[in-house]
């Protein structure tokens, strides 16, 4: 679901730096990229709109396993999951239908109602999982 937000100087340059990038980027290398730029934004404020572009549904965000947000602009609109490489991060985003009737069902087998969900999948793309080096 996405969430109309203000737009501010700020907010549109990182879209605009997500927009760049194929890859999950965390706050830092966002503001790194940002700052390389001639953009003068301070790091919280990255932080900050990274939360905001989230929550409001522009933006996706995956933990890694050592706990960092990491972010990168939806390329779906609706509702989907994402497959993960664990080697070089190439992601693809999915819709799970069946996911979404089955996690329905379990909320409402124990009385749990307005819930919602993310599901990351981490594997071997293709590449990685034949031992080839990525072609990107």
């Amino acid at each position: 679901m996405t969430t109309k937000q203000r737009t501010t100087k700020q907010r549109t340059a990182i879209l605009e730096a997500l927009a760049e990038q194929e890859d999950f980027r965390s706050a830092q290398q966002l503001h790194d990229d940002l700052r390389s730029a001639g953009q003068a934004v301070g790091l919280a404020t990255v932080y900050r709109n990274l939360q905001a572009l989230a929550a409001g549904g522009q933006v996706d965000v995956l933990v890694t396993d050592d706990g960092e947000s990491i972010y990168r602009q939806c390329a779906e609109e609706a509702h989907h999951h994402h497959l993960v490489c664990r080697e070089c991060g190439s992601t693809v985003e999915f819709q799970a239908p069946e996911l979404e009737e089955w996690t329905r069902a379990i909320a409402a087998a124990h009385g749990f109602t307005d819930v919602h969900h993310t599901m990351e999948v981490f594997g071997l793309c293709p590449e990685h999982e034949a031992g080839e080096a990525p072609s990107r």
